[in-house]
């Protein structure tokens, strides 16, 4: 993602003056944070809240896209507040999947009223995804919880529980994303369905939060940048 990222910004006509990876996290500093407008982080859900934690406190508006780490999302909005800091998170940045989310919401809305639907989901990524559910399922799902009543929460595991939204998980190469929200009856089925064909879209999306965040304050979304 750090790659495409910066090929995308490059080619928008951005300068990229820092890059932190494991090989020189002695650089990941305050005064060379403060060399750029905005930083983007992209690393893994071990590493995400102490990387936005310090960005915030450096003075830094900073772009998150790591997920698996949201335990700690609550702390992270008060601290960028009480700092008068910058903040926008997103399970995924991709324009596709903000469209995605919004449609999931509203076809919950419906379904809440059609009893006789069972609902399900499956996400699918490269081998290489530390975390399961991804961020993005999750996001899917707990929008299904907030919308359909008789679910009251989602498992990662089969389950014969029907309060339970049960997420699949699959690995496999080569596989960008894709998730499949199905809702089933005994007379038809209702899928919609999202597949990234690369990771591009998620790269773009990242820099447009980057470029929506430099000068504003407060914690932001990809709703925000996309103004749904």
């Amino acid at each position: 993602m750090g790659k495409i990222i910066e090929e995308i910004a490059i080619s928008l006509g951005h300068t990229i003056n820092l890059k932190i990876d494991l090989n020189n996290i002695n650089d990941f500093t305050k005064e060379n944070l403060n060399k750029s407008d905005v930083v983007i982080e992209f690393t893994g859900p071990h590493s995400a809240y102490e990387n936005v934690m310090k960005c915030l406190e450096a003075g830094m508006p900073v772009v998150c896209g790591s997920t698996g780490w949201l335990e700690q999302f609550d702390k992270t909005k008060e601290y960028c507040e009480k700092k008068n800091g910058s903040f926008l998170y997103a399970s995924n940045f991709s324009v596709g999947v903000n469209i995605f989310f919004e449609i999931n919401k509203v076809l919950a809305q419906m379904m809440d009223k059609q009893q006789g639907y069972e609902v399900s989901m499956t996400e699918i990524h490269h081998t290489q995804k530390k975390d399961a559910p991804s961020g993005t399922a999750i996001t899917l799902a707990e929008q299904i919880l907030e919308n359909l009543k008789r679910k009251t929460s989602w498992v990662n595991h089969d389950s014969k529980n029907h309060e339970e939204l049960v997420i699949t998980s699959e690995r496999t190469d080569p596989a960008p994303g894709t998730h499949i929200v199905k809702y089933s009856s005994g007379v038809d089925d209702i899928e919609i369905i999202h597949t990234a064909h690369n990771r591009n879209g998620f790269a773009l999306g990242a820099v447009m939060a980057a470029e929506f965040l430099k000068d504003r304050k407060g914690v932001y979304s990809m709703k925000d940048v996309l103004a749904l």
